[in-house]
């Protein structure tokens, strides 16, 4: 099973290294990342494998969603079905 995390926000200092830390912390392995930063503004996407997460994917979400609110992003965890299901013509 696979997730992806997607992060939004001003760049700064760490922000890949909070977001995966937060993932190896419950066993979330980072399997491709994508970021760019266009003008001040940070944008990544990553695919994780969420197969031996161990805390439940709704609290994961919300841990991420808490930690993007902390410092002062947009991190948003979508389950790899409902990410296909939104992108299936």
């Amino acid at each position: 099973m696979k997730a992806v995390i997607s992060v939004i926000g001003k760049d700064t200092v760490g922000i890949l290294a909070s977001v995966a830390a937060k993932c190896a912390e419950y066993d979330i392995n980072v399997m491709d990342v994508t970021q760019s930063v266009l003008q001040d503004m940070f944008v990544m996407i990553m695919m994780t494998d969420i197969t031996k997460m161990t805390i439940p994917f709704s609290k994961f979400a919300d841990e991420m969603e808490t930690l993007g609110e902390q410092k002062c992003l947009s991190i948003k965890v979508m389950h790899e079905d409902i990410f296909n299901a939104m992108h299936t013509v």
